[in-house]
């Protein structure tokens, strides 16, 4: 593995306000998730919000030929879902919306699920047992911990439930450049790969399936789906190891300081 930059407490600085600003993002897209808009609509109205009002830069555009801003990914969707003109959301539907946004040459990158309309049990429940996946991962990270300790964390909850972990696409570190080291597995054994230290930022993005953790890539050459057809879940947070615990960088103004956090009630 190539050596994993470590942020300064300036670079920190800049990357904790790139990361507050996009939770400013999922607390305008809040508003606007609703049946009957369509996710290019969602896609222009983010774009408008982070350039003109936030002054910042969708990192995701243009980055690896993508043209959008976001990843719209509707229930069969594991990841990289593209938006359209023509992929209207309907009541019953489970959504991840993923976001990456540049401010002051330093890149935060966060995903939330949402609800449309009413949904059913088993939805509801994928979708906060993958929650709950994210957060117990998120409180392994501290100085002297593992990278293994994170997948663990994860696979077990997610298995635990009778869900499966899809192991194609990790975390990644993040900083001046979307994709950094190290690469983050929402699987693996406690107590082995990398040991963490002060600095190191990085992403935390389990995806859960409710059937098989088999996927495919759609022709687009991005849309990435379960094989069966079942529904798949993905929360996100960009996180810094810092020398008392874990920063949570993109943190949202709903969610509790992840330390005392409370497992979600399944």
């Amino acid at each position: 593995m190539s050596r994993v930059p470590l942020k300064t407490s300036a670079d920190l600085a800049l990357q904790r306000q790139a990361g507050q600003l996009l939770a400013k993002v999922f607390a305008f897209l809040d508003q606007q998730m609703c049946s009957g808009i369509s996710t290019m609509q969602i896609n222009d109205l983010v774009e408008r919000y982070i350039v003109d009002e936030l002054q910042a830069r969708p990192a995701s555009k243009g980055q690896y030929g993508f043209a959008y801003v976001l990843n719209s990914s509707v229930n069969d969707v594991v990841c990289h879902g593209v938006p359209s003109t023509t992929q209207i959301f309907r009541d019953g539907d489970i959504v991840n919306i993923d976001i990456t946004l540049e401010k002051h040459g330093f890149i935060a990158d966060s995903s939330k699920m949402y609800a449309i309309g009413a949904i059913s049990d088993a939805a509801e429940q994928l979708m906060n047992v993958c929650y709950q996946a994210l957060s117990q991962g998120i409180q392994t990270v501290k100085r002297g911990a593992r990278l293994g300790d994170i997948g663990a964390a994860i696979q077990q909850c997610a298995e635990q439930h009778g869900y499966t972990v899809v192991r194609e696409f990790c975390g990644h570190g993040i900083g001046t450049e979307m994709h950094e080291e190290p690469q983050v597995l929402h699987y693996g054994k406690a107590g082995t790969g990398l040991l963490l230290q002060p600095g190191m930022v990085f992403t935390i993005e389990p995806m859960l399936n409710q059937g098989t953790a088999k996927v495919k890539t759609k022709k687009d050459g991005w849309t990435v789906v379960t094989r069966d057809k079942k529904l798949s879940a993905q929360w996100e947070h960009t996180v810094a190891v810092t020398a008392t615990g874990v920063e949570v960088l993109t943190l949202r103004p709903e969610e509790p300081f992840w330390p005392q956090y409370a497992a979600v009630s399944v």
